[in-house]
């Protein structure tokens, strides 16, 4: 059997995997703080039919090879972390982060979540939560009779609210974000949120605007980074790779055929 059809065949696949993550971006070219991701593929194993370098004659060497590939396979699926556009909202909740750095909320197992996505609202109990009712942590808890707009969000994460009766604003919390050595390496769950893993490295945590983190900027939300123009290209050129590893199959079958049809 012809190791082309196996080897097309390969390459059908992965590119069946590059249209499924192509999708994804573009299923989240709205969602606040989505991270687009990137597939990296790698050649498959290689049959050696003659080395590079065996001897020729006794004064020669041979100076190249005989291999042929088996051809690829997805290596890796990254996120790239870049800048996302910031949106204004005018909603004294929303956070976005210019820079460096992730938001901490408490997830229901204990545990704490990790995400760019700063679309926080205010609960009966004055607590910053995100959309599915996580804390921001450090717990940030406006006192009783806050005024709504006279909330605050300082570039370097100091909140500071009026209280009824009073003209005088009063701090109420520090925010503070996490950094991690491979970003990258954090694990998707879901819900906007990421989790530390073993390649990400521990959280480095710090106050908006020191130790390189990013700064804090209130009333705005930051964006998908996804590029719908980019993706467009990229799906065009996946499709056309598909197109051309089912023609490689094509071409084996009817090579296949016609070894078939021969006659003495």
């Amino acid at each position: 059997m012809m190791r082309s059809l196996w080897t097309a065949a390969s390459g059908m696949t992965g590119q069946q995997f590059n249209i499924d993550t192509i999708a994804n971006n573009l299923s989240n070219v709205n969602t606040t703080g989505f991270k687009k991701n990137r597939i990296d593929f790698e050649d498959l194993l290689y049959q050696t039919s003659r080395i590079a370098g065996t001897p020729a004659t006794e004064l020669t060497t041979v100076p190249v090879g005989v291999q042929v590939g088996h051809g690829t396979r997805v290596a890796a699926t990254q996120k790239l972390h870049t800048q996302g556009a910031l949106q204004a909202t005018d909603n004294v909740s929303d956070l976005a982060i210019q820079g460096e750095g992730f938001f901490r909320v408490l997830l229901i197992d204990g545990t704490y979540g990790y995400t760019r996505d700063g679309s926080f609202k205010i609960d009966s109990q004055g607590q910053f939560v995100n959309s599915n009712g996580y804390r921001l942590m450090p717990d940030l808890t406006l006192p009783e009779g806050f005024v709504r707009d006279s909330v605050s969000i300082s570039q370097d994460g100091r909140v500071t609210t009026k209280v009824a009766g009073s003209d005088d604003p009063i701090e109420v919390g520090q925010l503070e974000l996490y950094r991690f050595v491979n970003p990258a390496g954090l694990q998707a769950v879901g819900e906007n949120l990421y989790k530390v893993s073993n390649a990400s490295g521990d959280a480095i945590g710090s106050r908006p605007g020191f130790d390189g983190m990013g700064k804090t900027i209130h009333k705005f939300l930051e964006m998908s980074n996804v590029s719908v123009v980019k993706e467009m290209v990229n799906m065009i050129v996946a499709q056309r790779a598909y197109e051309l590893n089912s023609k490689a199959i094509q071409t084996s079958d009817s090579m296949l055929g016609i070894a078939n049809n021969l006659k003495r």
